[in-house]
């Protein structure tokens, strides 16, 4: 793992993205289920709020994506 570890680090930011995301989508995927604590709850409640309050103010997955690998 150590060596795949070395690896990664040296790949640009956008491709470690790509690798973290294709990671994620095998979990999902396999429909892990994941266990939250209280203030990962209370987090994801707070931001549901926020954009029940401002729609407006979300930007979809993929402009988001478009500025993580842009380094917007």
């Amino acid at each position: 793992m150590s060596i795949a570890l070395d690896q990664i680090r040296q790949l640009p930011v956008g491709q470690r993205i790509q690798l973290v995301e294709d990671i994620w989508n095998t979990l999902v995927d396999e429909d892990t289920s994941f266990d939250l604590s209280r203030e990962q709850l209370e987090e994801l409640d707070q931001r549901h709020a926020e954009l029940l309050k401002d729609p407006i103010s979300a930007i979809p997955w993929s402009e988001a994506r478009r500025q993580l690998m842009a380094g917007d």
